[in-house]
């Protein structure tokens, strides 16, 4: 139990949940209608819920030493496909657009993850390319046109407004997201694979691991997510144009190495993305309550991410000093004598 709780109180995610607990705790002071207002605590733990979706696919994307910086746009196009499903399709029931929307969330990833396994081309330029080739569609595929919420049936809509004893469906459906992907990564083996893969590549091929297919698999998953939080996107906002989702690939990637993600792989919680995507939406809503201007809050995030990136390389150095610090000892301890060395 001791362990357990050392454990816990060392980790980086609960470093990361004081500060979010200190941003809320301080603006309230400043400002009590901050939590204590009519929706005050309602979009406290709503608004971050489709970030949550996106940073967590990031998430393990990142630990086997990749990036997508595609999510944006994939969010975009799985958008503007639930609205097209709607107005082309209105005979389908509305459920089945989360399944038409995660397929063609995890066919964008596919594509994505086929190229960097296959061809060997580091995830960063082809997601790059990716993000632009997805947003040109979706420009190219929307026009000038949007979907609106008249568009849409109000049973969908009431997924991204209404809630059950006070949470949010989007809030109950990004957890259950959440708790299905730290069991996975936990304690399935295929999760533990993917934290050798970004650990050293070359060495879990050595292994006999099937680094290819995990990547690949990495990569669909995000994918998927990114198509989910998509179809939640257009019930949450009602209207779907071509800017829908600019942006958030950057967000997503700032959420997870917020959140103790190392850029560098291998490490990394999806409890600590989450608790990141909450954190840099919290701030963006509180800088304004505590009178900073729009300039600063974009400087704050960026001096997050910096900070967890330099202390995720800090703590690497550390770890890899006490390493060869103990492999040094043991090179000096003597043999027991009678026993060969």
């Amino acid at each position: 139990m001791l362990h357990r709780l050392t454990r816990f109180v060392t980790a980086r995610e609960t470093g990361i949940l004081l500060a979010l607990v200190l941003v809320v705790a301080v603006t309230t002071l400043v400002n009590p209608r901050f939590l204590f207002s009519g929706d005050g605590f309602r979009d406290l733990i709503l608004s971050p819920s489709i970030l949550l979706l996106v940073a967590v696919g990031q998430a393990i994307v990142i630990i086997t030493r990749n990036v997508d910086l595609s999510v944006g746009s994939t969010l975009g196009l799985s958008a503007y496909l639930t609205g097209r499903v709607f107005i082309d399709a209105p005979w389908l029931p509305w459920p089945t657009v989360f399944l038409i929307g995660i397929l063609f969330g995890g066919l964008l990833g596919l594509v994505n993850g086929a190229l960097v396994s296959f061809a060997k081309v580091p995830s960063l330029v082809i997601t790059l390319g990716t993000l632009y080739a997805f947003r040109g569609i979706n420009v190219l595929w929307t026009g000038s046109d949007r979907i609106n919420a008249s568009d849409m049936p109000r049973e969908f809509l009431a997924l991204g407004t209404s809630s059950v004893a006070g949470i949010p469906y989007l809030t109950i459906i990004a957890v259950v997201v959440l708790l299905v992907a730290g069991w996975f990564l936990r304690t399935q083996r295929a999760g533990r694979e993917l934290y050798a893969i970004g650990s050293d590549p070359a060495a879990a091929h050595l292994y006999g691991l099937k680094v290819t297919q995990r990547t690949l698999a990495a990569f669909i998953v995000c994918g998927a997510l990114a198509g989910l939080a998509g179809v939640l996107y257009a019930a949450r906002y009602g209207t779907v144009n071509s800017q829908a989702g600019y942006g958030w690939e950057l967000d997503a990637v700032g959420a997870a190495v917020i959140g103790g993600v190392a850029i560098f792989g291998g490490s990394g919680t999806v409890w600590g993305a989450a608790i990141g995507a909450y954190l840099l939406l919290t701030i963006s809503r509180a800088l304004p309550v505590v009178g900073v201007p729009d300039f600063w809050q974009g400087a704050v995030v960026g001096i997050l991410i910096l900070g967890a990136i330099v202390l995720d390389r800090l703590l690497a150095l550390r770890t890899a000093k006490r390493l060869t610090d103990v492999h040094a000892r043991e090179q000096k301890t003597p043999s027991p004598k009678g026993v060969a060395s």
